[in-house]
């Protein structure tokens, strides 16, 4: 067993964040142990992304290629070329990210190679014929150390646990090609069609997200917040109650049942802070709590708290953030 095979992700042209994670967290146990980086991905795989591979240290990327295969679709016969490329490679360890789509593909994976599947890893090491792992565990409030035994590693790496940094010395990221076999019936899950938002910067991805909760007050009261995200260049996000009082899409919910994030950012504007929407938002590297309440858990737990009304804090903020733009 002398390599590791890395589920990698694009977005766009570029490799996504989430799989800069991973590969930086899978590159850890390839490097501690003298292992070859191997990183597949579907489709072919863009120039910016190549490089993206080689200064994550990656000796050998696989372009997995087929009409059945989509990037963000087919998760049963993502894995099955998984699986076939694998069995050619002998792969001491497999590892994709946690993202929904990339989680899916591994339990494919594990289903089909009668592998344990180890989720949410943050650490990894060989062990006694298995491997010693630390996981989070409950959304991400509890770290849990357990055994696995499996010949082979399958693993899925927490996201934003691992901060992507590239490695000391580029790999050579060599492009081969993959056709696999694939039975038609491999294709019972696919894209039909895709529909957009609208414009803007995405939740999982923004550098700065400013969210409200039931401080906010109503589906209108979020246009303050909406007008700072935008002046920040940042998203909005939510809690769990402004969604169920309908003032926002779950598409903008933060927390354990919604979206995790991790911007440089996040400003929690009249949030309480339980553990659902902490666990959603504690990744981020800077939050600032805008709350009446000083004994409320997410102004407790904050980097910076501001104890007022958001409803004449933002309005005031947006002004200064605009004189200091010099935006009329």
């Amino acid at each position: 067993m002398s390599l590791i095979l890395t589920l990698s992700e694009l977005d766009g042209d570029t490799l996504a964040r989430s799989s800069r994670e991973t590969l930086t967290f899978a590159r850890s146990l390839a490097d501690a142990h003298g292992w070859d980086l191997h990183a597949v991905a579907v489709g072919e795989i863009p120039d910016t992304a190549m490089a993206d591979l080689r200064a994550q240290g990656v000796a050998v990327a696989h372009a997995l290629l087929h009409d059945q295969l989509d990037g963000d679709a087919a998760p049963a016969a993502i894995a099955a070329a998984i699986n076939e490329l694998h069995d050619r490679l002998g792969a001491g360890a497999l590892v994709g990210s946690g993202t929904d789509h990339a989680a899916e593909v591994m339990a494919h994976v594990a289903a089909r190679t009668d592998l344990p599947l180890a989720s949410n890893c943050t650490e990894v090491a060989p062990a006694d014929g298995g491997w010693d792992l630390t996981r989070v565990r409950w959304g991400g409030v509890l770290l849990e150390d357990v055994h696995l035994e499996a010949d082979v590693a399958l693993l899925t790496a927490a996201p934003h646990q691992t901060a992507a940094a590239d490695a000391v010395s580029p790999g050579a990221a060599e492009l081969h090609s993959f056709k696999p076999e694939l039975d038609e019936s491999l294709h019972i899950t696919r894209v039909v069609e895709r529909a957009s938002r609208g414009g803007g910067i995405s939740l999982a991805t923004a550098p700065v997200v400013i969210s409200g909760g039931r401080g906010v007050g109503s589906a209108e009261g979020f246009g303050i917040l909406e007008e700072l995200a935008e002046l920040l260049g940042g998203a909005v996000g939510c809690s769990r109650v402004a969604t169920n009082n309908g003032w926002r899409s779950h598409n903008d919910q933060v927390g354990q049942t919604g979206t995790r994030v991790a911007p440089d950012l996040y400003v929690a504007c009249g949030i309480s802070g339980a553990t659902q929407h902490w666990v959603g938002c504690m990744s981020a590297k800077k939050i600032l709590a805008i709350n009446t309440d000083p004994e409320a858990p997410m102004v407790t737990r904050a980097h910076y708290a501001v104890i007022g009304d958001l409803h004449e804090l933002l309005p005031a903020l947006v002004t200064e953030v605009k004189n200091r733009r010099g935006v009329g």
